[in-house]
């Protein structure tokens, strides 16, 4: 049927968001959809059923187009571990590490791979809803991208640019990504979606009305602020929007917001809970006073372990333990709250480390990354092997030692029964009101997408927009210059 590329004028502008709701959408529509994107940067990523490790954003695609999610998905992720270096996922296995420089050189093996990947999905499925990175507009990557208009020009996919009108300037935004960009590449260009609108759509109309005069392109509708509509996240751009109300009468849940933090996603479940308040923090003082505090995945074990004691992050949580008060640790954050991290083939530098010693567990770390579905909610991805070296009870994944938990596992608080289970135990150590156990995480991420495809049906122009999809990018779209030099 036809395929689309959904850009953005910048990272976190609503690709993902338009991508997630246009896939339930069409699925309402009786389409067969699949999700797509080239390559994605996040430290946020998932297990797929059969092993393969891909970003979190294109899981729940999958999930809201009712496709099991699969590599093809997402042929490319980048995990940053450092500002300059990343380690590669090519098809859901481990690749190997590239620094920033080294990238430029390799990007033809990966485009190969990502538009083998594309192909693939495009001959299995009626349309592939493709999402691409950051801007379209960057000029100083468009000799060797394959993940904005390089994507659409190997698939020849009509391109719709979304503009986030919270952040200001959208309408000089969305006219200059066009205006920069080659003339072949303009040809794609078909239009725009205003993304977070909050109050009267009319006052927005003659700026609407402007950007078709000076583009000859539609703006093919306007979304509005849909806060309560997060979804599984990309990167840490998004970790502020997480912060729920504080309540003096709910468990106030601190997460360390690590320089490197991974896979924060674990948080969502604890979040949607009426009797708890969820937050990250760098802020000693706000570990030390929470009821519950959460060491989440890390992306460099090690380095964020120097990070905590460098910031007074890991007196505060010996000593919260150390008064009684609750902790979980959870992949990377679990490896910190033990004892001896070795590093024999230097996977984050090498070396031996000591973590905080508040469970009795010892993490060493391999060359091959462990990925593995243990349970219908959890998954593994990991380097560091963490084993039990002194007495400590049972804890899914993990162990418990007194008031601290641990657990390899990401998306263990997924699971409605442990969620609650767990929640139960740190309400009684700290006098407050236990969940009632009636959440479903899972209903509730279903409402969302619903929700979110009821936004797409009620403010974008869906029959325009199915037209582009079979049909492809208008004849003749004008040239705006300056343009790019070909």
């Amino acid at each position: 049927m036809g395929s689309l590329l959904v850009a953005g004028t910048t990272s976190d502008a609503g690709k993902t968001t338009v991508v997630t709701g246009l896939c339930r959408w069409l699925t309402r529509q009786g389409v067969r959809v699949a999700p797509y994107k080239a390559q994605n940067m996040s430290n946020n990523s998932m297990v797929c059923a059969d092993g393969a490790e891909i970003g979190r954003a294109q899981w729940i695609q999958a999930i809201a187009a009712g496709a099991e999610p699969e590599a093809a998905m997402n042929p490319v992720l980048l995990k940053p571990g450092s500002d300059q270096r990343s380690h590669v996922v090519l098809m859901g296995e481990p690749w190997g590490e590239l620094t920033a420089r080294g990238f430029l050189t390799e990007r033809a093996e990966l485009a190969k791979a990502a538009f083998a990947a594309y192909d693939d999905l495009a001959s299995r499925y009626d349309v592939v809803i493709s999402e691409g990175a950051g801007s379209p507009t960057e000029i100083n990557l468009r000799q060797s991208d394959y993940v904005n208009m390089g994507l659409a020009q190997h698939t020849r996919a009509p391109v719709v640019v979304v503009g986030d009108i919270d952040r200001g300037g959208l309408f000089a935004s969305m006219f200059g990504t066009v205006a920069l960009l080659s003339a072949a590449d303009q040809a794609l260009v078909s239009g725009f979606i205003v993304n977070k609108f909050r109050g009267d759509v009319s006052l927005l109309q003659p700026g609407i009305d402007m950007l078709e005069s000076v583009t000859g392109r539609p703006t093919y509708g306007v979304l509005p602020w849909l806060p309560e509509l997060w979804l599984d996240s990309e990167d840490a751009l998004d970790i502020p929007a997480r912060r729920t109300a504080h309540d003096s009468d709910v468990l106030s849940v601190a997460v360390v917001r690590f320089p490197r933090i991974s896979n924060f996603t674990d948080l969502d479940a604890l979040a949607v809970e009426p009797t708890t308040s969820v937050f990250f923090t760098a802020s000693p003082a706000e570990v030390r006073d929470a009821d519950l505090v959460v060491l989440p995945g890390s992306r460099a074990t090690t380095s964020d372990l120097a990070w905590l004691r460098s910031t007074g992050l890991a007196d505060a949580v010996v000593a919260r333990v150390s008064a009684g008060r609750p902790v979980l640790g959870i992949c990377g954050g679990y490896q910190l709250l033990g004892g001896a991290i070795e590093d024999p083939y230097s996977v984050e530098g090498g070396g031996s480390h000591t973590g905080l010693g508040l469970l009795p567990v010892a993490t060493e770390f391999a060359v091959a990354k462990t990925l593995a579905r243990p349970a219908p909610t959890a998954y593994e991805i990991h380097h560091g092997s963490v084993r039990v070296v002194g007495d400590a009870d049972e804890f899914p994944g993990g162990c418990r030692a007194g008031v601290v938990w641990g657990t390899i596992w990401h998306g263990l608080m997924d699971d409605d029964p442990a969620r609650h289970a767990f929640l139960g135990e740190v309400a009684a150590l700290v006098g407050k009101a236990a969940p009632d156990g009636t959440v479903s995480f899972a209903a509730l991420r279903e409402a969302r997408l619903n929700r979110l495809a009821d936004a797409i049906d009620e403010h974008l122009n869906t029959n325009a927009l199915l037209d582009l999809i079979s049909a492809g990018a208008p004849a003749a779209l004008p040239f705006i210059p300056p343009g790019a030099p070909t």
